[in-house]
């Protein structure tokens, strides 16, 4: 997949957030400021982007092109986009907010597209002993079920290498170095995959079936691994062991998008089976300042503490799913309890907890304990990759198929309508 796309760069908190209702709020205030110095001083400039700034509009938004110094018009209507690896959070998508937004990313950002997030690598921690003696061990050995701690010394499973959103992608990480987002489609409306030419063609020729670039992703998502370079994706040349991991990634790409692509029937989005399924036991307080700072879990109940709110079953692989470098329920949490700045628009957020995160957060346990379900499937399809023959490097270079010529790591030209350039002029790009 040679083009990649850095991590979008918003330069100030504020635009982003889990709540839409928040965003509005903050426009508001900041259009509302009683002048132009109080303004900047809830904008935040920094070196890329001021009150004055010039920039055309985000391919797809109408969102104004004035100088922000003038705005007074209602908010941009919020977006929803991947915040990190798991977190599903809105966006203001008006450019004059954003420092680096990438417009390359969100012309091709359609119905049809999946975003590949490639994590950084990120620090591997260790874990304390548990009480029963139980241990969780790394690599080949994590079966991904386990509810308890790991045995001391031993690294923890630290998630997937990559993931997946149908969702514009922010491309963040929470802990270790920044991803790189790598769309399937270099067009809108899957058109032209991103995917070195000729590659398609001598999978095809190789395992004898056809290979589609989505067959090719979920290969992606069911092999994929993290070495200290990057990430490795080992390509079989047995037809069994592909269709085995295809048809396993398939349900990775469709737990990573939330029931938005792969679906194993239309409509359907992802549940765990009845009896298993996540529900609130005890009502989480509505008061946000009522809420600890952190989760409190109890594996032996499965339960997960809000407070004196409570969630059950909460699987323990689900509590214990890490990716980025974090774990995702407790960053998850945190995004929407931290404190903010007083006088900031920060501050300006929900003061009782949304219906809409308890949502959320039973989506985001499903998910997350269904992949957790899928590990040690993963791990056998490592061993039997590392039984058999591969196709190498070599291979492909002879096919002509490596190295990708220069042009596919750069954009398409995709326009094919205008867009709106600074102060209402037509962009020419």
């Amino acid at each position: 997949m040679p083009w990649s796309v850095p991590p979008l760069r918003i330069g100030r908190t504020w635009p982003l957030g889990p709540d839409a209702a928040a965003l509005r709020a903050r426009w508001d205030t900041l259009v509302r400021a009683a002048d132009e110095s109080a303004r900047e001083a809830l904008f935040q400039p920094t070196r890329f982007r001021g009150l004055h700034t010039a920039v055309s509009q985000l391919p797809g938004h109408t969102s104004p092109t004035a100088p922000l110094a003038a705005e007074t018009g209602p908010c941009p209507e919020p977006l929803r986009v991947l915040h990190g690896p798991f977190d599903l959070q809105w966006l203001i998508p008006d450019h004059r907010l954003i420092d680096a937004a990438r417009p390359e990313l969100w012309r091709v950002a359609d119905e049809h597209q999946i975003h590949a997030v490639e994590l950084g690598r990120v620090p591997q921690p260790t874990v304390a002993p548990a009480a029963s003696g139980t241990g969780r061990l790394s690599g080949s050995d994590i079966s991904g079920s386990s509810g308890g701690s790991g045995g001391s010394g031993i690294a923890r499973d630290p998630g997937p290498a990559v993931v997946f959103s149908a969702l514009l992608p922010d491309g963040r990480s929470p802990a270790g170095r920044p991803c790189r987002i790598r769309p399937l489609f270099r067009r809108p409306g899957g058109r032209e995959p991103n995917l070195s030419p000729g590659l398609l063609d001598e999978l095809s020729r190789r395992l004898d079936r056809p290979v589609s670039a989505q067959d090719f992703l979920a290969w992606v998502a069911a092999a994929a691994t993290r070495r200290p370079d990057g990430c490795a994706v080992p390509l079989p040349l047995s037809p069994e062991l592909w269709d085995a991991g295809t048809a396993l990634g398939r349900r990775i790409l469709w737990l990573h998008t939330h029931g938005a692509r792969c679906a194993p029937s239309p409509g359907d989005r992802p549940k765990l089976p009845g009896g298993q399924r996540p529900y609130v036991r005890a009502a989480i307080p509505s008061d946000l300042r009522a809420l600890p700072a952190t989760l409190h879990y109890d594996p032996d109940e499965q339960a997960l503490g809000l407070g004196e709110g409570l969630i059950s079953p909460v699987p323990g692989a689900a509590w214990d799913f890490h990716a980025g470098g974090v774990r995702v329920l407790e960053h998850w949490y945190e995004r929407r309890t931290a404190p903010a700045a007083p006088g900031t628009l920060d501050a300006a957020r929900p003061a009782t907890w949304p219906r809409e995160w308890t949502s959320d957060l039973l989506e985001l346990i499903t998910v997350l304990a269904l992949l957790a379900e899928l590990r040690p499937e993963q791990h056998r399809l490592a061993a039997r990759l590392a039984e058999g023959p591969l196709l190498t490097g070599a291979d492909l270079g002879r096919a002509g198929v490596l190295p990708a010529a220069a042009a596919t790591r750069r954009p398409a030209s995709v326009l094919d309508h205008h867009e709106e350039g600074p102060n209402g002029q037509f962009a020419l790009i």
